[in-house]
């Protein structure tokens, strides 16, 4: 129950934030362009990540399926609340992020010596959540992991 609660909260947040708060242009690259890339660059992962899950690109917040790629981390609930963690531990400020990690330690108490070691797998990583990906496409994932400490 707490997960759709969570997902309904979300979803209810994301158009708001797309229009308002981000003000970058979205990709010009769909998820079927991203799957003709090379193999293991970052964006032929982020068209399989997206092809998987079945997922869409999110104009705006394509970012945010790159750090599912680039930290390996899933997009359950739990996990999408982790990885907030792990992206407030590399650096990363936004009031959606605060919002995040508040809502869900009050969601998930149990879940928070998980969360803080993403947070503490985040601070070991070099900052990189400020990027910008769109340029980093043709790059191997591997070397930009191993580049920036990611895993």
């Amino acid at each position: 129950m707490k997960d759709k609660l969570f997902e309904l909260l979300y979803n209810l947040s994301k158009i708001p934030y797309q229009r308002f708060f981000k003000n970058k242009e979205p990709w010009t690259v769909n998820r079927e362009i991203l799957l003709t890339y090379p193999e293991q660059s970052l964006g032929h992962d982020l068209g399989l990540f997206l092809t998987v899950n079945h997922f869409s690109m999110e104009p705006k917040l394509e970012d945010h399926d790159v750090m599912h790629v680039l930290t390996g981390i899933g997009t359950s609930v739990k996990e999408e609340i982790a990885m907030q963690f792990y992206l407030f531990g590399n650096g990363k400020r936004s009031l959606y992020l605060l919002a995040v990690l508040f809502i869900g330690s009050l969601f998930y108490p149990l879940e928070l010596f998980f969360f803080i070691s993403y947070y503490k797998r985040g601070q070991k990583a070099l900052s990189f959540y400020y990027l910008d990906y769109s340029k980093l496409l043709l790059h191997p994932t591997e070397k930009i992991r191993k580049t920036f400490k990611i895993i």
